[in-house]
C-alpha cells in the first residue's frame, strides 16, 4: 500500500472513531429562577384557594401568606410560603441553608390572566449552595401545581455558575450577608426581631416565622415604607422597577431575616436581587441603576428591625 493510501486510510479510520464525538462535549444544563405552573383566565380568589389546597394535599405546611401589592403594575398578587420535611432537612446541612427552608409560591393576576409560579428548586439548590439538588422537591411541586416552563433568564445559568454566583466584579456572593445584629443568646435575638416586627418598626412586618431547631429561626418579612419613610426599601417600589417582563417574578417576595445562633443576618440585596433577576441590565430603563439606593435602604430597614446599630 502506498504512503498516500495508508494516510487516507488512517484519516478515514480516525473519522469513524471520532464520529460520535463530532458535536463536542455536551453543553452543561442551564437553569432559570422561576417555574410557571399555569397561566390563564379565571377568578383570582378561587385560584389562590386552589393553589393552597394543592400545596396542602402535596404535604406542604403553609407558613404564611400575604398580598404585597395590587391594582398597581399588576392587578393582584398573593404569595404563599410553604415548607416540608425535605426542605427542613436540607436547611441544616449547609451554612445559611435555612434561607431555602421556606419556599415561595406566587399567584399573580396580570393583563386579565392569572399566573401561578414558584421558585425553581433546581436553580436555587445551586444558588444557595445546598447539599441537595432538590429534584424531589421539583417533582413534588410539578405534580401539585404544574410546570409549563421555566423563566426569569433568557439563557439561564449552569450549576457551576450558580454555585459561585455574583452579578459582576465587586458585587456580593451568597455568603456576603448583611450582618444586622448580635445578641447574648439566640432567644434574645429572636425575641427582639419578633417584638419589632409586631410593632412594624421601620415599615417591616412579619409574614411568617419558622423555627428549625439548633438555634436557627427564619422570618419572612414584608416591607412597606411608612409615611415620610425611604421609598427605596419598599418592596412595591422596587418590584415596579425590576419586575417588568410579562411573566412575573412575584415569588421573589417576601425577604428573609435569619437568626443563626446569636447573630441576625439577611442575604445582601445585591446578591438576592441579582440571582433572582440575572438578566437585569446594569444601566438604562428597568436596570439596577434605577434601584441603586435600595440595597442600603433595605439593609437599614432590616437592621432597625433586628435591633442592630
Amino acid at each position: 500500500m502506498s504512503v498516500i493510501k495508508r494516510m487516507l486510510s488512517a484519516v478515514m479510520l480516525l473519522g469513524i472513531v471520532l464520529l460520535p464525538y463530532a458535536g463536542g462535549a455536551q453543553a452543561a444544563e442551564r437553569y432559570k429562577p422561576f417555574v410557571l405552573a399555569s397561566k390563564g383566565p379565571g377568578d383570582f380568589q378561587e385560584k389562590v384557594k386552589e393553589t393552597e389546597d394543592a400545596l396542602k394535599n402535596a404535604g406542604f405546611e403553609i407558613l404564611g401568606e400575604y398580598t404585597p401589592y395590587k391594582d398597581t403594575f399588576v392587578d393582584n398578587t398573593r404569595v404563599i410560603v410553604v415548607t416540608n420535611d425535605e426542605l427542613k432537612k436540607v436547611a441544616g446541612m449547609s451554612r445559611y441553608g435555612a434561607f431555602a427552608a421556606p419556599w415561595r409560591v406566587a399567584v399573580t393576576q396580570y393583563n386579565g390572566e392569572i399566573q401561578v409560579a414558584y421558585e425553581n428548586p433546581l436553580y436555587f439548590a445551586n444558588a444557595y449552595r445546598l447539599k441537595s439538588d432538590l429534584k424531589d422537591l421539583a417533582e413534588t411541586l410539578k405534580n401539585a401545581l404544574g410546570a409549563q416552563e421555566t423563566f426569569g433568564s433568557k439563557k439561564g445559568l449552569t450549576a457551576r455558575k450558580l454555585r459561585k454566583y455574583h452579578y459582576t466584579f465587586g458585587m456580593e456572593y451568597f455568603d456576603d450577608v448583611y450582618e444586622l445584629a448580635e445578641y447574648d443568646s439566640h432567644q434574645k435575638a429572636v425575641d427582639t426581631v419578633e417584638k419589632n416586627l409586631e410593632a412594624g418598626v421601620g415599615g417591616v412586618t412579619k409574614v411568617y416565622r419558622l423555627d428549625l431547631g439548633n438555634n436557627v429561626t427564619i422570618f419572612g418579612v414584608a416591607r412597606k415604607a411608612p409615611p415620610g419613610g425611604d421609598e427605596h426599601m419598599d418592596e412595591e417600589w422596587i418590584m415596579k422597577n425590576v419586575d417588568f417582563a410579562p411573566l412575573k417574578g412575584t415569588a421573589y417576595l417576601p425577604y428573609e431575616i435569619l437568626v443563626d445562633g446569636d447573630k441576625v443576618v439577611a442575604l445582601h440585596m445585591r446578591f438576592r436581587m441579582a440571582v433572582h433577576y440575572p438578566d437585569l441590565k446594569m444601566m438604562g430603563k428597568n436596570s439596577f441603576m434605577n434601584i441603586m439606593p435600595s440595597p442600603k435602604a433595605v439593609e437599614v430597614a432590616l437592621k432597625t428591625v433586628a435591633g442592630g446599630k
